[in-house]
């Protein structure tokens, strides 16, 4: 799933090439992932992209003042093209849920499509008059990039530190691989409570989520939308890594599979050496 670091990056490489441009046409391949019906998506044709930016995981285009609003979800991603195909998209023939076609008025149509793998459909698109019109966007916590941002508010709650993390209502944009790696770089057991974490370790996790995001959004910025996909996969240190060596002690990187995920940890470096079995059976260790 893409996370604050992947979105960041697509937002920036989205404004770039878009602004100014004029929106050519939406068509959509599936009935599915237009999330609303008024303003309807012709309602953008002939208008000019203001600017393009982001709140959490969702991607915001603003057109003229209309507003296109993207969540990629689980298996969504966006593919760019400096000449989309003449042909119109046919309803469920391909991956493709949606294609906007931008005109810069100094060559042939670009824009990008909106693709979906698998049989599960998370993909979601939303054209609003106001971003605060989407459900999702609207019940966002804070975003842990923003100026004045405080994680130690947010820790008062009896939860484990992982579930924290990923939660959209309490922290925006952090998904299962990033809260991975902040739990990793910060010492910490997935599973240890938020509310029982010592000074010590709160200042280790603040440290921790501002390093590891901050990093990846430089390490991601600039590159194109074809291939964030595989840099984050190379920059992970334990997310993804089951198996394999922690790059930190020469552990071997453990996981807790779940009925839909699963999450990746160094027993070394953050449970003292024990491994968590499953949620049921494991203790809530520091």
């Amino acid at each position: 799933m893409p996370e604050l670091p992947e979105v960041n990056a697509l937002v920036e490489f989205l404004d770039a090439q878009m602004a100014g441009a004029v929106v050519a046409g939406v068509e959509l391949a599936s009935f599915a992932v237009l999330k609303t019906y008024d303003p309807p998506a012709s309602a953008l044709q002939g208008m000019e992209v203001t600017g393009v930016s982001r709140h959490g995981k969702f991607i915001d285009i603003d057109v003229s003042g209309i507003h296109v609003i993207i969540h990629l979800a689980k298996a969504g991603w966006l593919r760019w093209s400096e000449k989309l195909p003449d042909t119109r998209l046919k309803l469920g023939a391909s991956n493709i849920a949606a294609r906007v076609r931008l005109d810069r008025g100094d060559g042939p149509t670009i824009g990008f499509d909106v693709t979906e793998a698998g049989t599960r459909k998370g993909l979601a698109m939303y054209i609003v008059h106001s971003p605060d019109e989407v459900p999702g966007v609207a019940a966002l916590g804070p975003d842990p990039l923003a100026p004045g941002f405080e994680l130690r508010p947010v820790l008062a709650r009896r939860m484990q530190v992982k579930r924290l993390l990923r939660d959209q209502k309490i922290i925006a944009g952090v998904g299962n691989a990033y809260s991975d790696e902040i739990l990793h770089a910060a010492r910490l057991s997935p599973f240890a409570i938020a509310e029982n974490l010592s000074e010590d370790e709160i200042g280790r996790l603040e440290d921790a989520v501002q390093t590891v995001l901050r990093e990846a959004v430089e390490e991601a910025r600039g590159k194109p939308a074809d291939e964030l996909k595989d840099d984050k996969r190379t920059r992970m240190r334990v997310h993804g890594r089951a198996g394999e060596t922690c790059p930190v002690c020469g552990d071997t990187v453990l996981e807790v599979v779940y009925a839909d995920s699963s999450l990746q940890y160094c027993p070394t470096c953050q449970t003292g050496g024990k491994p968590l079995k499953d949620r049921t059976t494991s203790k809530f260790l520091k």
